[in-house]
């Protein structure tokens, strides 16, 4: 099994400690987002074959990753888009962000880090020319540390309207939801960019925005994690959503939604920040759960 540290939330940055304790208790405990039933996830050495971390911030954790080299191999979905604070309220500065990438890849191996310029949003703060030009200064910085980058356009499920269209209002910009080919357009323009500096470019579960130069992604690549691993890895393929055209390995995912404060202002993970931190406040690092709602 693959245990995914999570898409929902940004455990290094956040909820490292508890990581490492559940993996020294040899499990957690999650609830099902959506029907409420709770479940164990088996962490011991036997069960898992790896880890996949999702972050914009590994600094926090860094001083646990022996450790978990030492359990199995892992990977890291790096997000870094450079955004101004009207977006990105708290994460941290993209030099610092190629500086943490760097030094997994010199620590761990090549393919361990995975840079994420995603999601991608059309705003009058980030309109096509400046995706280009950032991602362009991006992939200056990660050239010859990365291999890979995913990309994906914002989908804007209600509460990522309600909270850009907070944001916006707050400071001072407009954002859109532009029609496919303009999608399309600056995605194959980012392939390019990232094509001439040595990187290539992935779709996350948008098959209907490949563009030239973008193949698909695999974002729990059991390929990527028998590289690290240095044996083969067996794991079905599995999408996170019937029908997306996700290329992921089967896994477990052990977050929890509405739980990351980094207060980024398109995340489709949590419904605003005053939540997010406050149910933060009261996270238990001993704790079983990540996050344990009343009840439970």
């Amino acid at each position: 099994m693959i245990i995914s540290a999570s898409y929902k939330t940004d455990i290094p940055a956040f909820y490292g400690t508890w990581f490492m304790n559940r993996l020294k208790a040899g499990s957690c405990r999650m609830v099902n987002p959506y029907g409420g039933q709770v479940y164990d996830v088996d962490l011991s050495r036997d069960a898992v074959d790896g880890f996949v971390f999702w972050t914009r911030n590994m600094g926090p954790f860094a001083r646990y990753l022996s450790d978990v080299r030492e359990r199995g191999p892992f990977v890291v979905q790096y997000t870094v888009t450079g955004y101004p604070r009207a977006l990105d309220a708290a994460t941290v500065d993209s030099t610092v962000a190629e500086q943490q990438i760097r030094d997994l890849a010199d620590r761990f191996g090549p393919r361990v880090p995975v840079w994420r310029y995603d999601p991608i949003v059309f705003t009058s703060l980030t309109p096509p020319q400046w995706h280009a030009e950032t991602f362009a200064r991006l992939c200056r910085g990660l050239k010859g540390t990365v291999d890979e980058v995913v990309v994906s356009v914002a989908q804007i499920y209600r509460k990522t309207a309600f909270n850009l269209t907070a944001a916006a209002r707050d400071h001072g910009f407009d954002w859109w939801d532009p029609a496919a080919d303009e999608k399309r357009a600056l995605l194959a323009d980012l392939a390019g960019i990232a094509a001439d500096h040595g990187i290539e470019t992935t779709l996350c579960a948008q098959p209907e925005l490949l563009a030239d130069g973008t193949r698909a992604a695999a974002c729990i690549d059991a390929r990527r994690l028998s590289d690290v691993a240095g044996r083969t890895l067996t794991s079905p393929r599995r999408p996170h959503r019937t029908g997306c055209g996700c290329g992921c390995w089967q896994s477990r995912d052990i977050g929890d939604y509405d739980t990351c404060p980094h207060g980024c202002a398109y995340c489709y993970a949590v419904k605003s920040r005053k939540l997010a931190k406050e149910r933060f406040s009261r996270h238990d690092p001993d704790g079983a759960f990540l996050f344990r709602k009343s009840g439970k």
